[in-house]
């Protein structure tokens, strides 16, 4: 593209931000930075290397030898392909933690801005347009009902041969939306000047398609 934009893409877990922000860039033709996905690698790490989320100077220690970095449509931590890794219940819960966690948050914040000012991106999360990109060119938040993000997640596990219940991974998604809207530290809010798009009932091309033409509508 010609000239720098940046997408800012926010919303509470399961409303499809990831699935629409890689379709989206796709189309644009520039990079994706899915932000979910490091604080999901930093709540691997933590559970991995058994750091309490109290324990403070064992987390700094962690965080300052820890590298976050996308190949290929990889993440990669510390020069490990971690995609399927950090994509389970477990995870989720323990990224919606450390997330909320200042050194956490500030160094993952720090990197993510570095990428936004460096090139073109479509960046996705909870506070991408409040807190990282807040001079993005186009800011929209996703939302959709927490049945049917459920369905998503159900499925999104079941495929990948995981068991567990509908009712359970509802239960889930309500308990991390009130953690993630709640929390004292960037908490999960509309930017004022975003576009709000319900997904219920819409499919991802649909979405995507929303998106591109308020985009162009708008340059």
């Amino acid at each position: 593209m010609d000239k720098k934009i940046r997408v800012a893409i926010d919303g509470p877990s399961g409303a499809g931000k990831s699935t629409i922000a890689k379709l989206v860039a796709k189309k644009l033709g520039i990079d994706y930075i899915d932000t979910g996905a490091m604080y999901r690698a930093i709540g691997y790490k933590m559970l991995q290397n058994q750091i309490p989320l109290h324990d403070e100077e064992k987390l700094l220690k962690m965080l300052k030898e820890t590298d976050i970095d996308f190949s290929n449509g990889n993440i990669v931590l510390d020069d490990e392909i971690i995609n399927e890794k950090i994509r389970t219940p477990e995870i989720s819960d323990m990224a919606s933690k450390a997330s909320a966690l200042p050194p956490v948050r500030e160094k993952l914040v720090a990197l993510q801005k570095k990428m936004g000012q460096s090139k073109s991106v479509v960046m996705d999360g909870r506070d991408i347009g409040t807190n990282v990109l807040t001079d993005a060119e186009y800011k929209f938040f996703m939302t959709a009902s927490s049945a049917e993000r459920a369905k998503r997640r159900w499925k999104e596990l079941s495929d990948k041969g995981e068991t567990v219940s509908l009712e359970q991974v509802e239960a889930d998604i309500i308990q991390r939306d009130l953690n993630d809207s709640t929390r004292k530290l960037n908490p999960l809010c509309m930017a004022e000047d975003a576009m709000e798009v319900n997904t219920t009932g819409m499919t991802i091309e649909e979405v995507a398609q929303k998106i591109l033409e308020v985009m162009k509508w708008q340059s």
